[in-house]
């Protein structure tokens, strides 16, 4: 057992009577660092985090804590935390009985605890607050408390649940830098479960993308950006989506793109002529061109603009996003060309959805 190494998944199985809901996932987690699972609803993910918890039990494969086998081992033995969405503080005791839960289950003295309370609180942001009940907190401040009772257990790994999911947008964005915060300052071990793969690409060392119970691809989250291994996680990973055209291969390295006036593009990729493709164009990569560059024209069907950005949508049948800085002086029915560095275009394989 490599020392370094504090969660090992090994062919991880997991049916409910006929439905498979994992499929020999394999995931190793180094200590100290930060996993995101992210995926759609019903993808796995939080069955998963359950299964390393312990709430749910593993139908075949070996999972390891620490280097210890954990299969038939009760949740409360697995000297995990785990920080759920709704909470789950307990409404009739203050911060401070909540924070000191489980030391007290323990039987740790009360000045001990005290102490330990006080000094999560300081890491948590909580100090103040510690003879308040949850009900005279914010949302931020409880999900600081949940922190704090994970904190305080100093655990070999914390499991988050979609934590930030019932607070509002300018909340979860701090939210999001505090957790990270805090991971860093305990140098502890995570796995946060999220369908947002904007927190996932923020928070994470490691992302792992899952579909129906398979890990689809995991990696560093600027890789997963780059280099998509198939339609699914290109498609999943940034914001917003990425653009698949239908297109054919051609000579001297373009792609004939099947959208009105089949005009062409270049590519770096070798590709068969005639080979059937999907190309992938991120909108953040597609640019205005001036007119007799290379690119491809489409009527500007509608605009969206943030001040900072503006959101394009061109043609139909595909529609074509595409993401401009600044404010672009165009109306709906307008015609644009765009152009793309030939090194920013993806391809795939229609059928099998995998990268070329």
């Amino acid at each position: 057992m490599n020392q370094d190494i504090q969660i090992e998944l090994s062919g991880i199985e997991k049916h409910y009577g006929a439905f498979h809901a994992l499929k020999d996932i394999n995931l190793t987690i180094p200590k100290g660092t930060f996993v995101a699972l992210v995926g759609p609803s019903g993808c796995g993910k939080s069955t998963l985090l359950r299964s390393l918890a312990g709430l749910e039990k593993i139908t075949g494969g070996t999972l390891k804590i620490a280097g210890e086998l954990m299969n038939d081992v009760p949740p409360r033995m697995r000297d995990i935390a785990m920080v759920f969405q709704s909470y789950a503080l307990y409404p009739h005791m203050t911060v401070e009985q909540n924070l000191t839960y489980s030391l007290r289950m323990r039987k740790v003295p009360k000045p001990e605890a005290k102490k330990k309370a006080e000094e999560v609180a300081a890491i948590a942001g909580l100090s103040g607050l510690l003879d308040r009940y949850p009900r005279q907190l914010s949302g931020g401040q409880r999900q600081r408390v949940a922190m704090g009772r994970a904190i305080i257990r100093n655990p070999k790994a914390f499991l988050f649940d979609e934590p930030l999911s019932n607070l509002d947008a300018a909340l979860r964005v701090s939210m999001r830098k505090e957790i990270r915060n805090l991971h860093d300052r305990l140098g502890a071990t995570s796995v946060y479960v999220t369908h947002d793969q904007i927190e996932a690409m923020t928070m994470a060392d490691h992302v792992v993308v899952m579909r129906d119970g398979v890990i689809e691809q995991q990696g560093a989250p600027l890789e997963l950006y780059d280099r998509p291994a198939n339609r699914f996680v290109a498609g999943f990973i940034g914001s917003p989506a990425m653009n698949f055209v239908p297109a054919t291969a051609g000579e001297g390295g373009k792609i004939v793109l099947e959208i009105p006036g089949k005009p062409s593009i270049l590519v770096t990729q070798a590709v068969q002529a005639g080979r059937k493709v999907l190309a992938g164009m991120r909108p953040e990569h597609l640019r205005v061109a001036h007119d007799g560059a290379e690119g491809f024209e489409l009527p500007v069907t509608m605009i969206e603009s943030t001040g900072s950005l503006t959101y394009l949508t061109l043609g139909s049948d595909p529609e074509i996003s595409v993401v401009e800085q600044g404010r672009e002086r165009v109306r709906p029915g307008d015609t644009m060309r765009l152009a793309i560095d030939p090194g920013l275009v993806h391809l795939f394989d229609p059928e099998s959805g995998r990268r070329i």
